[in-house]
């Protein structure tokens, strides 16, 4: 289980674990409800920040996830795709979506930390 206090946060809800791991964060999976889907990005695929890489289908409708850092797609979470429900059960563990092998850590610096994070949902911009 990842500790959401060691993630940084995209606006869009993709949390970055400090190894490169993604994954969407607790709110967000709350709001989407039910995940039925997910499809993952192709191992070895270079990403960059802000592109849509990853769809999460839900009874609700689908969410494009992005990738919050640039680089290059290593791992994948194949347990989620054959049971997506593991998004909704623990999105911080079982749930994880994809590993980032990170090329810019200034990227990294301009994502929030999970107290931003938290302030920002209490806002009205997100």
């Amino acid at each position: 289980m990842i500790n959401p206090d060691q993630c940084r946060f995209a606006k869009s809800h993709e949390w970055l674990a400090p190894d490169g791991t993604v994954g969407i964060s607790d709110h967000a999976q709350k709001e989407i409800t039910d995940v039925v889907f997910v499809e993952l990005p192709k191992l070895g695929k270079d990403v960059i920040a802000g592109e849509a890489v990853a769809v999460v289908e839900s009874v609700k409708a689908a969410f494009d996830i992005y990738a919050p850092v640039s680089g290059k797609i290593v791992k994948v979470n194949t347990e989620v795709s054959k049971n997506p429900a593991l998004v909704n059960q623990s999105p911080y563990g079982k749930g994880w979506l994809f590993t980032i092998e990170k090329i810019n850590g200034e990227e990294e610096k301009k994502l929030m930390d999970h107290q931003s994070y938290l302030s920002f949902l209490s806002s009205d911009e997100h």
